[in-house]
């Protein structure tokens, strides 16, 4: 496979793949051909192999199309984690249509905005969310409406086997952004994206026939259906589903299905840890720990090197915009570029640029822009916000960050979440990594806390171990050394809850900063 300059959505510029699978359904297309007796999807006690799952792909399209479904139309997916979600996505790309998964933990206004939005013709949502469905006259567009209790009666009749004709530059899905800043945006994923971004999965990942993958995080979002879902079925491996992460039922499917690789957030890696059993459990078989979405503590990096050696840790860095990965961090380098969430992805182009839009300096910290055929070409029905987001194809990330001179990337925060103590700019994800340090710490985020002298003073959020105390002052004098004075949190909120996180496991920091304006003397 070769790199090429390529012209794609009108004006952009940028290095392809060539050759590639044309579509997300030739992915499974060529999967069914390569391994058709393998094992393609496992949830509890439904095991499929690739010839049965193109045949299931095969009726429920046939079920969609009875119903009106075509090329371009809109099918809502309101599921969690489960054998229906997969069967679902390439059936409503078997026909030129557009998948529209959405979170099983939206919530009513969100839902009626997000079906209202997109305009969805369909949608297929789990039992219990019925009543927060919006009533048929507030989505007039929304003419079918099936609870997962009845998929089956979407099957049939017969079976459309063939896929229809599409564009590369066609929408295969809509993705919401997580919305912690206003309404969310609607990412439009295309074909040519979401191909490329499989091909970096598997090339960064260096996975290969035989794959047996988790599906940990929420098949729902841009890390479930791309680095887990799409990237499984271009290797015809076995998708391994778990219906939500539990640490114990993690390790549980990991050993009895003999789990290769996965990818899921740090925090999830912390909690795998602390159970009691994790170093006598075998998973000699799982080669790929992948993780993105936060960065990991130095003190989990290190348990988990000393526990399964042969494990490798990979670390991604994307968003639902870059259609998952922009740069990986190799395993070999983990060491000694802990920091750095790696370096970018092949096709990818990643520059660090002034409030003015100039590039900065190699060592300059910037904001994160990206190109490359895996960024969306922009929002739903919302030019201003896409013109307001990307700039000759390249994305405005908001993240603020530099790049080294070997190339390596390096996130130091959201520009909303850095601290400005009197004039001194605290990167929040530096005080949370020394917190994180301390024994006790399971997770921390660091926030402002509003102060008439200072403009911001340093707050933390922690949860601490059942197992280890720790004071405020304890975990003050432990950032003594770690930290320069004016990066120190000078109040701490102890809490006994997992820290509020959307489904792609990033902290709400907004969530926090709302619980201090609530509470301004906590600490």
């Amino acid at each position: 496979m070769t790199l090429r300059l390529e012209r794609h959505y009108g004006d952009r510029v940028m290095r392809c793949f060539d050759p590639r699978p044309e579509s997300l359904a030739a992915l499974l297309r060529g999967a069914v051909a390569r391994n058709p007796e393998g094992e393609a999807l496992i949830d509890g006690p439904t095991r499929l192999t690739y010839r049965a799952l193109a045949t299931r792909v095969g009726a429920v399209a046939a079920g969609l199309a009875a119903r009106g479904v075509g090329a371009g139309d809109r099918v809502a997916m309101l599921l969690g984690n489960r054998a229906e979600f997969v069967i679902l996505l390439f059936a409503i790309t078997r026909l030129g249509a557009i998948a529209v998964p959405l979170s099983i933990r939206e919530q009513r206004p969100g839902l009626l905005y997000l079906l209202g939005h997109c305009g969805a013709v369909l949608c297929v949502f789990e039992d219990f969310l019925a009543p927060l469905l919006p009533a048929p006259e507030a989505v007039p567009a929304l003419r079918h409406r099936l609870p997962v209790s009845a998929f089956a009666d979407l099957a049939g009749p017969g079976a459309i086997e063939a896929d229809a004709p599409v564009g590369e530059e066609d929408v295969a899905l809509l993705l919401y952004t997580s919305g912690t800043t206003g309404r969310p945006k609607g990412a439009m994923l295309t074909h040519l994206g979401l191909v490329h971004s499989v091909l970096h999965c598997m090339m960064a990942l260096e996975l290969g026939a035989g794959e047996r993958v988790m599906a940990a995080v929420p098949m729902a979002h841009v890390t479930g259906i791309v680095p887990v879902i799409a990237t499984t079925i271009h290797a015809a491996g076995a998708l391994l589903v778990l219906p939500e992460f539990k640490a114990r039922a993690f390790l549980d499917l990991a050993e009895r299905e003999r789990l290769t690789y996965t990818i899921i957030v740090p925090a999830m890696y912390a909690l795998l840890l602390l159970e009691p059993d994790f170093a006598t459990r075998d998973l000699s078989a799982w080669r790929i720990g992948a993780f993105g979405g936060a960065p990991m503590p130095e003190a989990v990096i290190a348990r988990l090197a000393a526990t399964l050696p042969h494990l490798r840790l990979i670390n991604g860095y994307g968003a639902t915009e870059t259609t998952s990965p922009a740069t990986f961090l190799p395993a070999h380098a983990i060491a000694d570029h802990a920091a750095s969430v790696g370096l970018s992805v092949p096709c990818g182009e990643i520059v660090v640029m002034d409030e003015a839009g100039r590039e900065v300096p190699r060592g300059e910290i910037g904001e994160i822009w990206i190109r490359g055929p895996m960024v969306v070409p922009g929002y739903w029905q919302d030019e201003a916000a896409t013109a307001e987001n990307f700039t000759a194809g390249f994305w405005h990330s908001g993240d603020l960050g530099m790049i080294d001179a070997a190339g390596y990337v390096f996130i130091r925060d959201r520009g909303k979440d850095m601290i400005n103590r009197g004039g001194h700019k605290v990167f929040s994800v530096e005080v949370e990594n020394a917190l994180v340090a301390h024994p006790a710490v399971i997770e921390a985020a660091a926030v402002a806390r509003p102060c008439p002298v200072l403009g911001e003073r340093v707050h933390a959020f922690v949860r601490l171990r059942d197992d280890v105390a720790a004071s405020a002052a304890d975990l003050i004098a432990h950032c003594a050394p770690l930290l320069a004075d004016y990066k120190r949190p000078e109040s701490i909120s102890f809490v006994a809850e997992p820290l509020p996180r959307n489904a792609n496991g990033k902290l709400l920091k907004r969530a926090l900063r709302e619980a201090i304006a609530r509470s301004p003397a906590a600490g």
